[in-house]
């Protein structure tokens, strides 16, 4: 929001629903405030104390949560941050179903598989579903009963396809949020999850993700959790329970800002030939945009003012940017292999179009001994080539390629089940 407007006001209209730690009211036919409590509970609400200023914390950490997420590529109902207790999003149909996802063994998860030793990892992370029934203890439940219920969401029948989705955003949400909090030094062992249909018939990640939603481990120790665990834990609740409690929400919360904030230094620096190639060098950077990748165009030729070349290495290595190098050149390829030459930065070759594309190609995989670079064929290949490369030490970058991942999964499965109807009408 521009500094210095006005923030929108809103008319709550109709409580739509109350729970244990929150109220959602209605605004629009399509958006609701999500209004949270000073309340803290367990065991389904059979334990629960107010805990003054609970509601700003807690929805501190679920706005930077969700904005993580949305930033990142995640389809969200969460819109914007509110007041300091609650968030706009967009008004959903709920699933009445929790997804939890566990990298630890620890817990109920102990209680219902006996034998499994506590701290036992999963890979990939272990994804559960259990059934909204406060009166029955949410039981668990497989794929099978939740397509068996076909729950109907604004109109958006909940199927196979549905819960294949599901379970891989479920997954994809946690290992993306699971590496954020690893650069806080910080273990995330399990979180539970909601989700909902909008309007559109769109499943979107919903409900909250605050102190409640998790346990979280500093430094992997179970002895420093932060999180409602150690509110469950207690067999009486004192005033400095309590205090002690709402520090380590408060601790939480802060740490989310952090997350939320974390900075990015990567640069792709994109050297072409020849100016002609501009047009094919600005494709590579619109997909290094898409992918929150800063770039720069740099024209320098390896045959032609190779001191040149030299020069803008020694200017871009010397920063204080991580850096990634496309080189884009055909024919008698030099710039890519004079770049890998005077850096250590990666090199990436992307040769422009061309009536000889393949003997383009061959000039760049044709490398003398010693030197080391990739080469791709198109835009979009260059970008992710480097995308990965930036990854392996940017949350940023990874997230961002790991919801892109998930949402080449939906659109599949949604193509695919779009398809399968059309077949089905036709008989």
């Amino acid at each position: 929001m521009p500094i210095n407007m006005p923030r929108t006001e809103f008319e709550l209209k109709n409580k739509l629903a109350e729970g244990k730690t929150k109220e959602i009211w209605e605004i629009s036919k399509t958006e609701v405030i999500v209004l949270s409590k000073d309340r803290i509970t367990a065991w389904n609400g059979a334990k629960g104390h107010t805990m003054v200023n609970k509601s700003i914390i807690s929805n501190q950490t679920t706005s930077n949560i969700f904005t993580i997420l949305k930033q990142a590529g995640i389809r969200t109902a969460f819109i914007e941050k509110y007041k300091d207790n609650s968030f706009r999003a967009e008004r959903c149909e709920m699933i009445p179903i929790e997804w939890v996802t566990r990298r630890l063994a620890t817990g109920s998860f102990l209680k219902r598989c006996p034998g499994v030793e506590e701290g036992t990892k999963f890979y990939p992370p272990l994804v559960e579903t259990f059934f909204k029934d406060d009166a029955n203890d949410d039981p668990q439940w497989s794929d099978q009963q939740i397509i068996a219920a076909q729950f109907k969401l604004n109109g958006l029948k909940i199927g196979r396809a549905e819960v294949q989705c599901l379970k891989k955003m479920t997954s994809t949400i946690f290992e993306i949020l699971e590496k954020y909090w690893a650069t806080q030094d910080c273990v995330l062992v399990d979180m539970k999850i909601e989700f909902g249909v909008n309007s559109s018939g769109q499943i979107l990640l919903a409900d909250v993700i605050d102190n409640d939603s998790w346990r979280l481990w500093p430094s992997g120790d179970k002895r420093l959790m932060k999180d409602k665990q150690v509110y469950r834990n207690l067999a009486e609740v004192t005033d400095k329970d309590l205090l002690v409690i709402k520090e380590n929400f408060q601790w939480v919360a802060d740490k989310t800002e952090l997350l939320k904030h974390q900075s990015s230094n990567c640069l792709v620096v994109i050297i072409m030939g020849s100016k002609s190639d501009e047009e094919f060098c600005r494709k590579i950077g619109d997909y290094c945009k898409k992918l929150g990748l800063p770039f720069t165009l740099r024209v320098s030729s390896a045959h032609k003012s190779t001191d040149d070349v030299l020069q803008v290495i020694s200017e871009y290595d010397g920063s204080s940017n991580r850096i990634v190098y496309i080189a884009v050149a055909g024919r008698s390829n030099g710039l890519g292999l004079v770049i890998a030459a005077n850096s250590i930065s990666p090199v990436i070759n992307c040769p422009p179009p061309s009536n000889d594309l393949s003997r383009d190609i061959w000039s760049s995989l044709s490398l003398p001994s010693g030197l080391g670079c990739s080469t791709v064929v198109n835009p979009e290949a260059a970008a992710l080539s480097a995308a990965h490369i930036f990854a392996l030490n940017d949350c940023n970058v990874w997230a961002k390629l790991r919801a892109r991942q998930l949402n080449n999964f939906v659109s599949i499965k949604e193509a695919d089940k779009f398809l399968n109807q059309q077949k089905e009408s036709e008989i």
